[in-house]
């Protein structure tokens, strides 16, 4: 597995782990649709939380800068896959995780509630 891989799927263990402390059950973790995929799908009573985690070995670069108004309507898009296809009807939080370092010294930021998912779609 290449280098980025690794570190990405550190980055999602560390954001899956923050979720589990903080009450929540992790149902999904890269969940897949033809080209649609969450990060992580966690649930805790009523809520449903869609996840991204960005994670960079550096600190030159803000992990959260990279989701942008394409990605916030690709998560968008694939929770409402993912809750159809799962006939789940719950509110649905989009929470974003930022993790910049190593495994031996590292930052991870959690901004739950990040946005609210826009009233229309543009593809």
């Amino acid at each position: 597995m290449a280098k980025h891989n690794d570190i990405g799927r550190w980055g999602e263990d560390l954001a899956a782990e923050r979720l589990g402390a903080l009450g929540f059950t992790v149902l999904e973790r890269n969940w897949r649709m033809g080209h649609l995929e969450i990060d992580i799908v966690a649930r805790k009573d009523d809520v449903l939380v869609v996840a991204e985690v960005k994670t960079r070995s550096d600190g030159f670069v803000d992990p959260l800068e990279a989701v942008d108004r394409r990605k916030i309507m690709a998560m968008v898009r694939a929770a409402e896959a993912y809750t159809k296809s799962s006939n789940i009807a719950l509110d649905v939080r989009f929470d974003l995780f930022a993790v910049t370092g190593t495994p031996d010294d590292y930052v991870l930021e959690h901004v739950p509630d990040a946005f609210y998912p826009p009233l229309r779609t543009y593809r």
